[in-house]
């Protein structure tokens, strides 16, 4: 298949109406195709940008989850004889 140019057929303001309007469409393409590249890389920024957040929070989540500290271990005194079993022996005592 081949596809022949006859230039005879039309004028001279025809043709440059044809090739204003030919650049006219190719510009506009152009235009076009680099709003929809930008919109294409601001689209991904954010997506990246939410993934990174997201991210950040859950790891700040893990992190919260355990309190990590230093502590040490405090014992009772113990007595020897407890106030209690001290007047139960005493009440005992007075009962003989």
């Amino acid at each position: 298949m081949q596809i022949q140019f006859d230039g005879r057929g039309r004028g001279p303001l025809e043709s440059i109406l044809y090739g204003t309007l030919l650049i006219a469409v190719l510009v506009l393409g152009f235009f076009f195709l680099v709003a929809a590249l930008i919109a294409g890389a601001v689209l991904a920024g954010i997506i990246l940008l939410r993934l990174w957040w997201l991210k950040r929070k859950l790891a700040s989540a893990s992190q919260d989850e355990f309190i990590t500290t230093e502590y040490r271990v405090v014992e009772r005194e113990q007595l020897d004889a407890p106030a209690a079993e001290a007047a139960q022996r005493a009440n005992r005592e007075a009962e003989r």
